[in-house]
């Protein structure tokens, strides 16, 4: 916990008020590595155990799972142009991939720490039991259809599906999940319980604010460039575009769940 709140107590002002062009690119991991061991020291004083109690050595491979993961959407991104990086150009590109790497490799921790959060709190109990949906073969196929159809819009005609992006692969991955008998979510809707989906959207949604607020005044920062949607901004983020956070921690749920299927629990 103290060590977290350090980090934080440290690089939040010295990236934001620090001059120089380079300043986000060295503390953007050490603010975001405070963040993850504060919460993770919350989740374990609350619940009585964490990510990194329950094995070290899995907490350490969600930062090395989570890099290759994120660099995914920055391939979707090159075919949407959805955002930016200012400041790039000041580093090599050996410079600048290897940055990026460290910097992706916190989300994946930061959302899985955060959700576990969420799922601590007991009003989340009131989901434990709403509305059924079996995983029959049909659904599962008409996810996966669905899923497919949404990259392929995205990839023809990007300017008006990059929306998708947030959605596709959720919908492509848990049907295969399921069938190869990895962890997945419908087994839980299956049961009536939404407390992992919710915990999983709103721990996205939650590091996505964090995200958006650190983002406005560090440098190199990335922008936005959302067609038909960039208005009511809230920090550089367009007010409707936190809405693909919701999805995206259920996205990085299953692809944990397909690239790591015997990795360390999640209690979320």
């Amino acid at each position: 916990m103290w060590v977290g709140v350090l980090l934080l107590a440290v690089c939040w002002p010295l990236d934001w008020l620090l001059p120089g062009e380079h300043r986000t690119a060295c503390l953007f991991f050490p603010l975001w590595l405070g963040y993850i061991l504060v919460v993770d020291a919350w989740v374990g004083k609350r619940r009585g155990d964490s990510i990194w109690t329950r094995s070290p050595a899995g907490f350490a491979w969600l930062f090395v799972l989570s890099a290759p993961v994120w660099w995914l959407f920055e391939l979707l991104n090159w075919r949407t142009g959805n955002w930016e990086y200012l400041g790039a150009q000041l580093f090599t590109p050996a410079e600048y991939y290897l940055l990026c790497t460290l910097c992706f490799s916190v989300v994946m921790p930061a959302v899985f720490e955060t959700a576990e959060l969420v799922r601590s709190f007991p009003w989340l109990e009131r989901f434990a039991s709403g509305p059924r949906i079996a995983p029959t073969p049909r659904l599962c196929s008409g996810l996966l259809a669905t899923g497919l159809t949404m990259l392929g819009l995205l990839l023809l005609w990007p300017r008006i599906f990059y929306p998708f992006t947030w959605a596709w692969l959720v919908l492509v991955l848990e049907p295969f999940n399921r069938r190869a008998g990895r962890p997945h979510f419908l087994e839980d809707l299956q049961r009536g319980d939404w407390r992992r989906v919710l915990s999983l959207s709103l721990g996205a949604l939650i590091c996505g604010l964090f995200w958006e607020m650190w983002n406005y005044y560090s440098f190199p920062k990335w922008v936005y460039h959302t067609p038909g949607t960039g208005f009511l901004r809230v920090f550089e983020m367009p007010l409707l575009g936190y809405g693909g956070y919701v999805p995206f921690g259920l996205e990085l749920y299953a692809l944990r769940n397909f690239l790591w299927p015997n990795g360390s629990r999640l209690r979320v």
